[in-house]
């Protein structure tokens, strides 16, 4: 008898269908959160504490950029294939309004080499404040949680960081923090990686985990109803987040190509630095 995956997940809004593809179609599988993110799984996967992440696309490339074939894991399936929206936030009283202002200052990131931080990068690119490339263009703070981003922009430990949009705009509405700016991912938003590319179990993973995304396709009422009540959500946001996401129809694989556009961006970004990084070295399942 095999033993459940290990597959580690971020518990936000995203997770949903394999919500569903646990509770309804049997996924085997321990799901075990990882509220910082990205780059946490890949430390958990080098670790062999999981099998599986299921997290950012920019954080699991700018990895494999990094560490290439000690990295711990290779690019499986596509979970989401809508771009991500990046909110920028800073401290609700503090006196910075506007994304230029952010130049030389200090960003707070979960961890190095998560999406947070290489996110940051990209930023800058798109700003022209990029120095040596590799080299941060921001003082950079790792602060492990989504919580604790928030308080450092109040108390001045950070200026400003970055996160999904709908898990931010609670604070908005509720005063906490203030949005500043927002940017868009040039990539399809969330990939699935897997410790070991040829695991006998994956298939059964990807099939159980198109099940939950049909289902949550079908049952949008049920599923605003499970992240309003399970992951901090309102109703009303997790309604507006349904009208800007979309699920992989088949998440097996990935697209050599989209990765390949993910490398060229994190290169000119300075995130990846090393010349002969190949799309295809990154990828243990492609798209069929």
């Amino acid at each position: 008898m095999t033993s459940p995956l290990r597959i580690g997940y971020v518990p936000e809004h995203f997770s949903t269908p394999l919500h569903f593809a646990q509770k309804y179609f049997g996924l085997d599988a321990t799901l075990i959160p990882y509220p910082s993110g990205t780059g946490h799984m890949i430390t958990s996967l080098q670790a062999k504490e999981i099998d599986v992440g299921i997290g950012l696309t920019e954080g699991w490339v700018a990895g494999l950029g990094k560490d290439g074939e000690k990295a711990g894991y290779k690019i499986v399936g596509t979970y989401v294939e809508t771009p991500l929206c990046w909110a920028i936030s800073t401290g609700a009283k503090r006196d910075i309004d506007n994304v230029l202002e952010l130049k030389d200052s200090k960003i707070g990131v979960s961890r190095i080499g998560s999406g947070s931080y290489v996110m940051g990068f990209v930023l800058a690119d798109t700003k022209g404040w990029l120095k040596t490339p590799g080299e941060p263009p921001f003082g950079v703070i790792p602060l492990q949680t989504f919580a604790r981003l928030r308080d450092a922009v109040n108390d001045g430990t950070a200026d400003f960081f970055m996160w999904e949009y709908f898990t931010s705009k609670k604070y908005y509405d509720n005063g906490e923090i203030k949005q500043i700016g927002d940017i868009y991912t040039p990539w399809s938003s969330w990939k699935i990686v897997a410790a070991d590319p040829t695991d006998a179990r994956l298939r059964e993973m990807f099939s159980r985990i198109d099940k939950g995304v049909e289902y949550f396709n079908a049952h949008p009422e049920e599923a605003v109803e499970y992240i309003s009540a399970s992951l901090d959500y309102s109703a009303d946001d997790a309604r507006a987040w349904l009208g800007t996401v979309k699920f992989a129809d088949g998440v097996e694989g990935v697209s050599e190509d989209m990765i390949e556009k993910t490398i060229d961006s994190l290169r000119k970004a300075g995130v990846i630095v090393e010349k002969d990084i190949r799309a295809d070295a990154m990828i243990g399942v492609k798209r069929k």
